[in-house]
């Protein structure tokens, strides 16, 4: 009896997913592996939907921000959207999906690898006068968290107000012992979507894979570098993580600390006030452009996906990238491949050790469509290089914590910095140039003929890769 009822409960449940999925399904190819997934894999397949697959917590988000989007005053929501040069279409596209116009009198300083860019951070956190946002993906127990709550408290008993956002999962091992001393100190600390089991499935599916610190909404700071002892000490059986960081100082720092706020709202629904900028911070830095691309699950469009789209088909001479996640939808496959076989010099830098070996076999599954039509494939194997960069024709770049990957562009909150800078793009590709003197080159010749075991690895990921 109880069998009977078990089966059928399943079958109903199973039903109503597939009607759903066929419904609401975003890509044919992410249905069509879910299909899979629920019909190939009984009982697994369905928890596995319920973990990572409903939009219901999405829906919440976006109702939350367009509440907020209601309530607070952005300063840059009046402004035309139009925009000269070459990269006007660009720079329309992302104000139009993000808000966030190109701003003059930036100061923009490129820092590598994380003793530089925590040296940067802890100088800038020192100088605190009014307050502190500071807002991160991982934040781990270790050296620098302790380092960071020393300082936390000295600047509270100084008056700075602190406000932190951790990623409930990607900050899932911070002990409760360190959250209960930072709010016994002051800060005001929230999680971003923690996973509770018994009540919101969803909520493992939307991360927030941002990395913001933002100083009396002057001087900010964003990339790839995570609070973790990693970037200083390395990782057992991985070695030094490698990553690009930058300091923003100016109007660009504002529009950073406007993403943060949106978040802050998303998490705690208290609206902040954006600081006014005294006149100092106004004048005259720098005449180049900078753009804060801020993208979420909760978007009409996929604004960083096509931002890297447009960088890439706006390439006249050259497109480098590196970034330890490439595993791209048609769309952007399309638009490198398509670059690469008209002349464009595209290059593709990549960790050679990988932090999951299966999501590194959907990144290699790749490999071979890239090398046939041209692109050039450089493994880097010292430690773990995690950087989200893109430079062309030395007169834009883009640094940030966004991959190239369905996850960053569909399901994560992520936030780019675009740099129409071109000394800026000049040290960049600098930089990408002397990382691809000391890396491995892959063959075309030589790459096909990798074993089959390897092959079906590669596969294997590539058919899971919708899914990640």
């Amino acid at each position: 009896m109880w069998t009977t009822i078990f089966i059928g409960i399943y079958v109903l449940l199973t039903l109503f997913i597939v009607l759903s999925i066929i419904l609401y399904g975003a890509k044919p190819t992410k249905s069509l592996a879910w299909l899979l997934a629920i019909f190939a894999i009984p009982v697994g397949g369905i928890i596995f939907y319920l973990l990572l697959g409903r939009n219901r917590r999405k829906r919440k988000l976006i109702r939350l921000k367009k509440n907020m989007f209601n309530k607070m005053p952005w300063t840059n929501k009046a402004q035309k959207n139009v925009f000269n040069g070459r990269y006007c279409k660009l720079m329309t596209l992302c104000y139009k999906s993000s808000h966030f116009p190109p701003t003059s009198n930036n100061e923009l300083q490129l820092l590598k690898d994380g003793r530089t860019t925590f040296e940067a951070i802890f100088y800038a956190l020192e100088k605190a006068t009014v307050q502190i946002h500071i807002q991160y993906y991982i934040f781990e127990d270790g050296e620098l968290a302790t380092k960071l709550f020393k300082l936390f408290k000295k600047k509270i008993d100084q008056g700075v107000v602190i406000r932190l956002i951790y990623d409930g999962i990607g900050s899932f091992s911070l002990s409760k012992k360190y959250l209960n001393q930072l709010v016994e100190i002051g800060v005001e600390a929230y999680s971003f979507l923690p996973f509770k089991f018994g009540r919101y499935f969803s909520s493992l599916n939307y991360r927030n894979h941002r990395k913001i610190i933002v100083v009396d909404g002057t001087i900010a700071f964003t990339g790839g570098i995570n609070i973790s002892d990693k970037y200083l000490k390395g990782q057992v059986g991985l070695g030094k993580w490698h990553d690009m960081h930058l300091r923003l100082e100016g109007p660009s720092a504002k529009q950073l600390d406007q993403v943060f706020m949106t978040d802050w709202y998303l998490v705690s629904t208290k609206l902040l006030q954006p600081l006014e900028l005294s006149r100092h911070n106004l004048e005259s830095i720098s005449n180049e452009l900078v753009q804060i691309v801020a993208g979420g699950p909760d978007d009409d469009f996929p604004v960083l996906e096509q931002t890297y789209f447009s960088i890439i088909n706006m390439a006249k001479e050259y497109i480098y990238i590196t970034n330890p996640y490439i595993i791209p939808g048609q769309s952007l496959i399309r638009a490198l491949q398509t670059a690469a076989l008209s002349g464009i010099d595209v290059r593709l830098l990549v960790s050679e050790n990988a932090d999951n070996r299966v999501v590194s076999w959907a990144v290699h599954s790749y490999f071979e469509l890239f090398l046939k039509s041209g692109i050039k494939i450089y493994l880097f194997p010292d430690g773990f290089l995690h950087s989200k960069i893109m430079v062309s024709d030395d007169a834009i770049s883009s640094i940030g914590t966004a991959n190239l990957d369905d996850r960053s562009f569909e399901q994560n909150y992520e936030v780019n910095a675009i740099m129409y800078h071109k000394e800026f793009a000049k040290l960049l590709k600098e930089d990408f140039l002397q990382d691809c003197k000391v890396s491995n080159e892959l063959r075309y010749d030589e790459f096909i003929q990798r074993p089959w075991g390897k092959k079906l690895k590669e596969g294997f990921g590539k058919v899971l890769s919708p899914l990640f």
